[in-house]
């Protein structure tokens, strides 16, 4: 392992490239056949897809599709037991150091220490990475200006709001200028207010300082701030691409049946593909349709089948209609629910 005065003259050495957006002509975060498995179940499976340099690209799933695995290993807290990933260039195995190096981490729970103050929690996460001096105060003030916390450097943590709070976790993780930023649901327990400070803050530093940051995220209206996305489901990648091109894959509009139960419709799936030629889909208590002009095709379709229908919806394509799309159920599942 190596020792703090190691990883100080490692960052001295890299400081041209560290938060400039520029990685020797690797990708910020490769990933290559990445695999984990806990031995009751596998957790990551076969992942393989690049995040471009300054970006904001978002991992996008619900409970156990493999999020906090992949962040874990992407953090060097564990180690992959199957395939590769590196960030700028290094292994995340087997360089561990280096890519701690390059990359800043805000995890879900917080990690500041209440009883401190906000120039204080810098100062001890700066000295974790050989900073000291002058260099260090120079470099807490700059980022601290950056979130907006400047005139509350003094003030003990435990004073802040939630907001605040989540804006020393980002000056933490910056202190080092890394060239990569690992969000771990980000806006978790923020108010809505706090959550648009955030996002314009990511934006600042992707625009701005050239800097990639991934966030992992089960909110659909988060994920549709991100530059692109990787959709997971049960260990597997399921999507990859632009919030706005993957909706498009789509087409049309979303017409929704619900009917009584789950029998039901599958009985009026069936009974719109025999009329209307069309290859509807079951989810749970509802029949889903792609289609142009839905308003004029629900029409048609609750005409066909009087009284078998019990509510009907159209509306543009989401991300929850992509996801349901690409894996046949729902991205929360209810308890019973069949996959169809």
């Amino acid at each position: 392992m190596a020792t703090v005065q190691q990883i100080a003259q490692s960052l001295q050495e890299s400081s041209r490239s560290v938060g400039s957006g520029e990685f020797s002509g690797h990708a910020p975060i490769e990933l290559d056949r990445l695999s984990h498995d806990y031995g009751s179940r596998l957790a990551l499976d076969g992942l393989s897809f690049d995040v471009r340099p300054a970006e904001i690209f978002g991992l996008l799933g619900p409970n156990g599709s493999g999020k906090t695995t992949l962040f874990r290993i992407l953090s060097t807290l564990m180690v992959p037991t199957g395939g590769q990933a590196h960030i700028a260039g290094f292994d995340v195995a087997t360089e561990p150091n280096r890519v701690r190096q390059q990359t800043g981490i805000v995890f879900q729970a917080t990690s500041l220490d209440v009883k401190l103050t906000v120039a204080e929690n810098l100062m001890h996460q700066g000295h974790l990475y050989g900073l000291r001096g002058a260099q260090l105060q120079t470099r807490a003030k700059d980022v601290l200006a950056r979130v907006g916390l400047a005139d509350r450097a003094r003030d003990l943590v435990e004073t802040l709001s939630g907001g605040q709070k989540r804006r020393v976790e980002l000056a933490k993780g910056l202190i080092h200028s890394p060239s990569v930023l690992l969000l771990d649901e980000p806006s978790t327990g923020l108010d809505p207010g706090a959550r648009i400070d955030l996002w314009n803050y990511l934006r600042i530093l992707r625009d701005e300082q050239g800097v990639t940051v991934l966030v992992t995220t089960h909110l659909m209206e988060e994920a549709e701030h991100c530059d692109r996305l990787a959709i997971l489901n049960a260990g597997k990648l399921v999507a990859l691409g632009s919030p706005t091109e993957l909706k498009a894959e789509i087409g049309g509009d979303i017409v929704q049946f619900e009917t009584r139960s789950p029998e039901d419709a599958k009985t009026l799936a069936a009974g719109i593909t025999q009329r209307f030629a069309v290859q509807p889909s079951v989810v749970g208590n509802a029949v889903r349709v792609e289609r142009e002009h839905g308003h004029r095709f629900l029409t048609e379709v609750v005409e066909a089948f009087p009284g078998a229908i019990e509510s009907v919806s159209v509306a543009k394509p989401s991300l929850e209609d992509v996801f349901i799309q690409r894996t046949g159920h729902r991205f929360w599942l209810e308890k019973n629910e069949e996959k169809s």
